[in-house]
């Protein structure tokens, strides 16, 4: 498993990962993903939209993750649900491991395949934590509780452009002035909200040059919270318009249960946190298939999208053990 995440990892070349969803990076991973379901005896399939599917005759409980990075990202996101899936369901002998395409750019794969209608019985996901919890616990693995709901929009700021020298300060519209307002009340209202977060990662300043004052700027704005009455009120707040949403979804009671009780007989210290990344396992959880994922320590203090995303070959193997054998009890 840690020689195919390495493969993996250099597929794409330059530093990081780089196999964002639909390049040929994103190809050939899933060319050797489907190569090495081969050699677990799989029956391997490539469904409408892309995504890859290695079965046994017994399919019903599938796992699985992604194979897709955002530019420079690490070894573990994604890959490591996968490599864990083949590997599980060879150990087993039952389910199904599922590769899905592009997860970073909206989980465009999983969207497909739960609106195709052919939904498993029950699904798991293994995922490096992409936080600081586990590791500040001490601990190995933990169960997701939740995970958080996702809006993203953008916010437009109009101004006046002028010469940056000859239009005095007063009376100025400066649209970047306008918007800097407004990244400070996403930080502080999502501060003001318990288990929320919000983010501005992108901003587009016209006519973007530097001795001209912006006339009109764009912002991003990423906001996340556990459930929706939180999610919406953030939403309203700072006015929104949504092109992308995900609502918060709960994990389900029996997948959850067979891997609390795998940990529990490892005499593992029981951790469950909500998850403030999306992942294919909401857009399942969503449409109804019964979900739980397993969060694998992430070392660095939790550093993840970055090539100094690391855990440990001693909780990779631990985590792979539990989901083999959560598997198994679930088919």
């Amino acid at each position: 498993m840690l020689d195919r995440l390495e493969e993996l990892y250099a597929v794409g070349g330059g530093v990081g990962a780089n196999r964002v969803g639909g390049s040929d990076g994103e190809d050939r991973a899933h060319e050797l993903a489907a190569g090495w379901m081969q050699e677990a005896g799989l029956e391997v399939e490539v469904d409408d939209a892309g995504n890859l599917i290695g079965r046994t005759a017994d399919a019903a409980v599938w796992t699985g993750s992604h194979l897709d990075s955002v530019p420079g990202g690490g070894k573990f996101d994604g890959a490591l649900g996968v490599v864990a899936a083949i590997e599980a369901v060879e150990r087993v002998g039952k389910g199904a491991a599922v590769v899905f395409r592009d997860e970073e750019r909206g989980c465009v794969g999983s969207t497909a395949f739960v609106e195709g209608g052919d939904l498993p019985a029950g699904f798991l996901e293994v995922h490096i934590e992409q936080g600081p919890v586990l590791e500040r616990a001490g601990v190995p693995l933990g169960l997701a509780q939740g995970i958080v709901g996702i809006v993203r929009g953008e916010r437009i700021f109009e101004g006046k452009a002028g010469h940056a020298g000859t239009v005095p300060m007063e009376g100025r519209t400066d649209a970047l002035v306008a918007a800097a307002e407004y990244i400070l009340r996403v930080r502080d209202l999502a501060a003001g909200v318990d288990g929320a977060v919000g983010t501005v990662g992108q901003l587009y300043v016209e006519p973007g040059a530097a001795n001209v004052i912006p006339g009109r700027v764009r912002v991003s704005v990423d906001l996340r919270a556990p459930d929706r009455e939180r999610l919406d009120r953030l939403v309203a707040a700072l006015e929104v318009e949504p092109d992308f949403r995900l609502e918060p979804v709960p994990m389900a009671e029996r997948p959850v249960t067979a891997l609390r009780e795998e940990l529990e007989g490892r005499g593992l210290p029981l951790v469950e946190l909500p998850s403030g990344a999306g992942h294919d396992a909401a857009i399942l959880a969503a449409a109804g298939v019964p979900t739980a994922m397993l969060f694998v320590r992430s070392l660095n203090g939790g550093v993840s999208h970055s090539p100094e995303e690391e855990s440990s070959a001693e909780d990779v193997e631990l985590a792979v053990d539990v989901l083999a054998a959560a598997l198994k009890r679930l088919t």
